[in-house]
């Protein structure tokens, strides 16, 4: 999306629609809006996506590393994904690759990128534009997971986060950069003799304060505290061979919970290549993020594709409304 803006407000501008993502989405947290680094809580992943954020408990492969590092203790392939989002704020790809090993556990590293989108320098409409200002987000995580007896799993991730508003051309200010560093962690647990109920538990964006060059004020990052339940459902015996249907429900809140907020999600599965999944997010009225969801899935060999929306929401309302695609690659 492009915008005409005076120059001397450019960067601020960018800037600017970062925090207001930031105060919708740390409302939605009953959080107060001082927080940054907001688009770390822009979710990753359309299965994730499809089922409502409620996947703290599962095991999805490489999609896994930006909802709960523990997950990818259970890879046993090597994996290569790539996650695309598209909504009225902003177009998004991550890709992440996960390397398991039989004796040190599983490794991971990933990308995302988040695009703001992009305005042209110019001081006045009549006045060709002296350069195009670009606002995005950029987040590298290592990854590690490893099973914790016969039944659990923990995993940690690091990342560097970065925040940037720069402009190409003869600009007439400084590119504008935030830099910090945050740590994710997490934990499962499987319970009962079948094994068909999974606990999760995840804490996200743990870190420094987010800072930008020469600027006295540092918002702290959007932690998240997030736990979880994963319940195999038994169907009766003349399907279980084909089918499958997992629930999931998630609470969702900030290191000082007080107000913690639900997740729902359901998937059906058959033959383990066609997978039907609905959720739904609970959020504070007038948030991006809440309401249902649907997701589609479809598996062919080592391949896996996913598709995702969001119903409601501003973009929604704008008449674009959340779409998520991702592709995975088992080798």
């Amino acid at each position: 999306m492009k915008r005409r803006r005076p120059s001397r407000t450019a960067a601020a501008l960018g800037v600017a629609v970062l925090a207001s993502i930031g105060t919708a989405q740390a409302a939605a947290q009953g959080n107060v809006g001082s927080e940054g680094g907001a688009f770390l809580l822009r979710p990753v992943g359309a299965r994730a996506v499809g089922l409502g954020q409620a996947v703290v408990a599962r095991r999805d492969g490489s999609e896994g590393l930006w909802w709960n590092p523990a997950s990818l203790a259970s890879a046993s392939a090597r994996e290569v994904s790539i996650h695309h989002s598209q909504d009225f704020f902003a177009t998004g790809d991550a890709i992440t690759l996960i390397v398991p090993s039989a004796l040190l556990g599983v490794f991971a590293i990933a990308a995302d990128l988040q695009n703001f989108g992009e305005q042209e320098n110019t001081v006045d409409p009549d006045v060709p534009p002296t350069g195009t200002v670009l606002t995005r987000s950029f987040v590298l995580s290592a990854s590690y997971a490893a099973p914790v007896g016969n039944r659990g799993s923990a995993g940690v991730a690091f990342k560097v986060v970065q925040m940037r508003v720069d402009c190409t051309g003869p600009c007439d200010f400084p590119n504008e950069v935030a830099q910090t560093f945050a740590i994710d962690a997490g934990t499962q647990v499987e319970l009962g003799g079948a094994r068909r109920i999974v606990l999760g538990a995840s804490i996200r964006n743990m870190g420094l304060a987010l800072q930008v060059q020469d600027s006295p004020q540092a918002d702290p990052l959007p932690t998240r505290v997030q736990l979880g339940v994963l319940y195999h459902y038994p169907l009766p015996e003349r399907y279980r061979d084909d089918a499958e249907l997992n629930l999931s429900a998630d609470l969702v809140d900030g290191l000082n919970i007080s107000r913690p907020l639900p997740r729902l999600g359901a998937e059906f599965a058959w033959q383990k290549r066609a997978f039907v999944r609905g959720g739904y997010v609970f959020e504070a009225a007038g948030t991006e993020a809440g309401g249902p969801t649907l997701g589609l899935g479809f598996s062919r060999s080592n391949l896996v594709l996913d598709l995702a929306r969001v119903f409601t929401g501003f973009s929604a309302d704008a008449g674009q409304a959340p779409t998520f695609l991702s592709v995975r690659f088992a080798f």
